[in-house]
Parts: C-alpha cells; sequence; structure tokens
C-alpha cells in the first residue's frame, strides 16, 4: 500500500469516530444517525440512520421521539413513476440480520413541530423503540441543508480503491455518481 494511500486512510480512521455514532439496544444496532439543518422557520425535518438487526428473531421499529420536535413519526417515502410519494407507517420489520438504511430515499423519522431551527453541526437527542429490544438513546448529527450525512464524501469526490494488479504495482480511482 501507497504512503499515500496509508496517509488518506489513516486520516479518515481519525475523522471517522468524531462523525458518527453507533449505538444498541439488544440485537439492534444504529449507526450514523443524522439530520439536515432547517431553513429559519422551518417545522418540519427528518432523521435518518442505518439499523441492524443482528440476532436470530425478528424485531419492529414501533416509535421515536426527538428533543426538538413536538411530534415525530416514522414515514417511508416511495416513488411512483416521477411521482414521489410519503406517507407515515406504524412501524418497520427488521428480520434477523437485516439491515434497513433509513435515507432521504427511504424511511425516515420526520421530526414535525419544531421547536428551534436544526444548525450544522448541532446534535439532537432522541430515542427510538422497538417491540422487543426497547428503547435506546440517540443523538443525531445535524449535517448542512441538503447536505449528504455528516462525515460522508462530497458529491463528485473521488472514490479509491486498491486493485491487485497484474504487474507492476498502482492504485484504480473510481470516479462516484
Amino acid at each position: 500500500m501507497s504512503i499515500k494511500l496509508c496517509l488518506i486512510a489513516a486520516a479518515l480512521a481519525l475523522a471517522a469516530p468524531a462523525l458518527a455514532a453507533d449505538y444498541k439496544a439488544g440485537d439492534i444496532e444504529i449507526k450514523n444517525p443524522w439530520a439536515r439543518a432547517t431553513p429559519a422557520g422551518a417545522k418540519v425535518a427528518a432523521g435518518y440512520f442505518t439499523v441492524t438487526n443482528t440476532g436470530s428473531a425478528p424485531d419492529r421499529l414501533v416509535g421515536a421521539t426527538a428533543a426538538v420536535a413536538g411530534q415525530t413519526t416514522i414515514h417511508e417515502m416511495t416513488m411512483s413513476g416521477n411521482v414521489m410519494r410519503m406517507r407515515p407507517v406504524k412501524g418497520v420489520d427488521l428480520k434477523p440480520g437485516q439491515t434497513v438504511a433509513f435515507d432521504p430515499d427511504s424511511f425516515h423519522v420526520m421530526l414535525e413541530k419544531l421547536k428551534q431551527p436544526l444548525k450544522p453541526g448541532d446534535t439532537v437527542k432522541g430515542t427510538l423503540t422497538f417491540e422487543k429490544a426497547g428503547s435506546v438513546d440517540i443523538e443525531y448529527t445535524v449535517g448542512g441543508i441538503g447536505g449528504a450525512p455528516p462525515g460522508a464524501a462530497p458529491a463528485g469526490a473521488m472514490k479509491m480503491e486498491e486493485k491487485k494488479p497484474a504487474a507492476g504495482g498502482g492504485m484504480n480511482m473510481d470516479h462516484m455518481h
């Protein structure tokens, strides 16, 4: 591995713990909770994270709260042709071994009746409630308005992938889309 690649990997490894937090409740793991900043006067925001059921029994996310919201609901966003549809759901099933991404294109926690704007760099205390694993306190890290999750590579960033060359060494770089 080249020195340049080692330095990049070391920098990313040092930055990652400050940008992402992981939480656990029973067999449920929650990774990297985040939310986008909101403009002044906004009354809604959304919370995102990745949840994994590491156990051998199914579980279900049935509720959420957030300190900055008067109300929270779990929503699902889908596309039907060229039409985006968002609807509340009563919960999200988690099969054994399944990972579900709560992201801007899928499930998310709607933070409604905001008590204050969300600003980049802030953290928002919240709780996720599961049928079997119970409740777990989390903190959403607030990123930029319309931005990627805190700690994610910016759009158009270069993705570096080391591949074993047939001969002579080297590194391939692929552009992320």
